[in-house]
């Protein structure tokens, strides 16, 4: 008699890949001498209200001005007790302040120079092929995506990065006030705004947030944010609290070959080329 199919499938579950049914590594798989440490003090510490919590890797040698601005601001606990106060979607989320009238800690440089480009371009693998957005473009070799006009080099809004948010002029924007893009990648904002670093952990806290319907996506209502409980660096944790994280590192023929999978990948997949925030910078959890 016919089993029936569910219990095929439930046999055919059962029974152990044999070496002819596991997949092959990979060529752009990493391997263990890939992964480095993020310092401590790179590493941003979001706790919201509820305890959920979001890290963010600080780019501290290419934006240090910011970045020492938002060390100061963790070591006053300047956003304890601020929330996420807009969510505009297919934008960005941003916290801080949300009347903009906090009094910023007196050691804070007030107006800090822009901080939109990053010098010269030299990545350490590049895209075939240039965008919309930029003539050339690629990742660092400690993995940051980046994207160059021929002249200079800056870093991209990628879905997930952080950039300051600031007012009419280029110096207005302390680091007090940051957001992050949550739909999709917010190009458009490169060389226009500073970016200080990237979301390595807990961005689906930011993407899944309410929207508002409101002007810019500012929520109407003081409910209707989202709590901030503390905001502290890593280093700024007890020993046993800090959280270790380590990047790939994207200086090898592995990541070469990851650009290639993307840019040409196998059939039946139709694509030719890729855009700079198609590719995955990654960051793991050290071991």
């Amino acid at each position: 008699m016919l089993k029936p199919l569910f219990a095929l499938l439930a046999l055919a579950a059962s029974v152990p890949l044999t070496a002819q049914t596991q997949s092959a590594p990979s060529p752009a798989d990493p391997i263990e001498s890939d992964w480095h440490d993020i310092p401590d003090n790179e590493i941003m510490v979001i706790t919201l209200q509820d305890g959920r919590q979001a890290f963010i890797r600080l780019a501290a040698r290419f934006s240090p001005a910011h970045v020492a601005n938002i060390r100061k601001l963790t070591e006053a606990r300047w956003w304890d007790g601020e929330s996420i106060y807009r969510v505009q979607e297919n934008w960005v989320a941003q916290w801080g302040d949300a009347t903009e009238k906090k009094p910023l800690p007196p050691e804070i440089l007030a107006r800090p120079a822009a901080e939109f480009e990053i010098g010269s371009f030299a990545p350490a693998q590049r895209l075939s092929k240039p965008d919309g957005y930029s003539a050339a473009s690629g990742v660092t070799a400690d993995g940051w995506p980046i994207a160059s006009d021929g002249k200079t080099g800056w870093l991209t809004h990628c879905y997930g990065s952080v950039g300051v948010a600031r007012d009419q002029l280029p110096d207005t924007g302390t680091g007090a006030e940051l957001f992050t893009p949550i739909g999709q990648s917010a190009r458009r904002l490169d060389r226009n705004y500073t970016v200080v670093g990237r979301v390595i952990e807990g961005m689906a806290y930011f993407s899944a947030l309410p929207r508002s319907s409101a002007a810019m996506g500012v929520y109407k209502e003081a409910a209707e944010r989202t709590g901030i409980a503390s905001v502290r660096l890593a280093s700024q944790l007890p020993e046993d609290e800090r959280p270790r994280f380590q990047y790939r590192a994207t200086d090898n023929a592995r990541y070469a070959a990851l650009i290639q999978q993307r840019e040409q990948p196998a059939a039946p997949t139709v694509a030719t080329g890729a855009e700079v925030c198609d590719l995955p910078v990654a960051v793991r959890r050290r071991p």
